[in-house]
């Protein structure tokens, strides 16, 4: 896609981070940078940053804040392209979506989409549609695990027939020394186009924390 894009609405976007944070899903995410591993910059500028995590009720210090406010909301607000195309590209091009057996729009920037909830948020769609991917892959799913310091880690490639790649799901166990006692929390979800097995053989060879998380905050 090319680089024209609309502002998103920040209004619509709090209003949304407030009723997340209101209902508890916030606690579903880990911990991630802003701070991008392939552009070595903020993805987005700091006052947004700063006024995600206000709307949330957060005290966050830039850039370490919640995954799924960067990931999620943060990420339409990108305008700095990366070697895979704008953050807000696995949003709004519905590839996620589709990978995730949804409709291409069910993660874009409005209320309801496909939820059987007309309030529901994008954050709500997205944990309910990756969440319990990642905390019980189904089958024929490519997996890898990974210990951070005696932090779990895993990646899940969800195989999808009407998408042109699967879905990588990514998460980090909150607290160290836990192992498989201690739920996964996210950290992201996009598309992956790439050697799915060289994926798998280099997280589980290389244990680090991945995909711009933060695993020790």
């Amino acid at each position: 896609m090319t680089d024209a894009h609309a502002a998103p609405d920040l209004e619509f976007v709090l209003a949304c981070v407030r009723d997340d944070a209101a209902a508890g899903r916030l606690a579903d995410w880990g911990a991630s940078t802003v701070i991008d591993e392939h552009t070595a910059v903020p993805s987005f500028e700091r006052d947004i940053f700063d006024a995600l995590h206000a709307a949330a009720g957060i005290d966050a210090a830039f850039p370490v804040g919640n995954a799924g406010l960067l990931h999620v909301y943060g990420y339409w607000f990108s305008e700095v392209p990366t070697p895979f195309g704008f953050k807000r590209d696995r949003w709004q091009n519905g590839e996620l979506a589709r990978a995730l057996g949804q409709r291409g729009t069910a993660f874009h920037l409005m209320r309801g989409s496909t939820s059987g909830d007309p309030g529901s948020t994008p954050l709500q769609r997205i944990t309910e549609a990756a969440l319990p991917l990642l905390l019980r892959p189904p089958e024929r799913s490519r997996i890898g695990e990974a210990l951070l310091d005696e932090r779990r880690s895993r990646v899940v490639l969800v195989p999808a027939a009407d998408a042109e790649a699967p879905a990588l799901i990514y998460g980090i166990a909150p607290e160290p020394g836990t192992r498989d006692r201690s739920p996964l929390l996210l950290i992201t979800a996009f598309p992956f186009g790439g050697d799915q097995a060289a994926l798998i053989a280099d997280f589980q060879a290389h244990p680090a924390p991945r995909w711009n998380a933060v695993a020790d905050s």
